[in-house]
């Protein structure tokens, strides 16, 4: 019999959830599971540092939500990540956290930042103290290519013109709104600023069979 999935994927929402379907990005928040149970304790994070990694980097290996640093979140691509909260890892995915940052001076004109000030500006843009999403509203037409809004109770990508409903194995059938539709937008704002100005995040690969649709 296999075992129970963890509950340890990220949704868009910033949700985690259980579901036996793989992710492609690993990340973190700290320390927030039990490591005798394997079960989340109430808290979701840790610290402000919300990363996105690589799944293998340099032969590391530990038990997944085993006792260590931090517990193992993963990620259906980087954009989910995004979406979630989180931004990419200065150490393992040092050239897209260069990017990200790059793109982030860009778009607010401000002085480069260190990791920490990123951390910073995006905590309060992803959740309220009480653990709740902080969303706001944009017109589609306004918002570029890799960002997740909220659609009839469901979360979907931003590409092209079209809506990519999210789900736990990847993208659905795609749906078109009007352009001037308002909608609840998941991605934090400083974050739709980093993909305005030119940082392009992977995507799952069924996105490419879900465009062809």
């Amino acid at each position: 019999m296999r075992p129970s999935p963890l509950r340890n994927r990220v949704t868009p929402f910033g949700e985690l959830v259980a579901t036996p379907a793989r992710g492609t990005l690993m990340g973190n928040r700290g320390i927030i599971h039990d490591p005798v149970t394997r079960q989340l304790l109430t808290r979701r994070w840790q610290h402000q540092a919300w990363i996105c990694c690589v799944l293998a980097f340099k032969g590391f290996q530990h038990p997944i939500m085993g006792t260590g640093a931090y517990t193992e979140l993963f990620f259906l691509d980087e954009a989910t990540a995004l979406a979630a909260g989180h931004r990419p890892c200065a150490y393992c995915r040092r050239a897209a956290f260069n990017r990200f940052k790059q793109a982030w001076t860009a778009a607010t004109g401000a002085p480069e930042l260190r990791a920490p000030a990123i951390d910073r500006q995006l905590h309060r843009e992803r959740v309220t103290r009480w653990r709740e999403k902080v969303t706001f509203e944009a017109a589609l037409c306004e918002l570029p290519d890799g960002t997740f809004v909220a659609h009839d109770g469901y979360s979907a990508l931003v590409k092209g013109a079209r809506l990519f409903p999210w789900q736990a194995d990847g993208y659905g059938h795609p749906v078109s709104l009007p352009r001037a539709q308002r909608v609840q937008v998941l991605t934090p704002r400083s974050t739709v600023g980093v993909l305005r100005a030119g940082y392009v995040p992977a995507l799952h690969p069924s996105i490419r069979d879900a465009e062809i649709a």
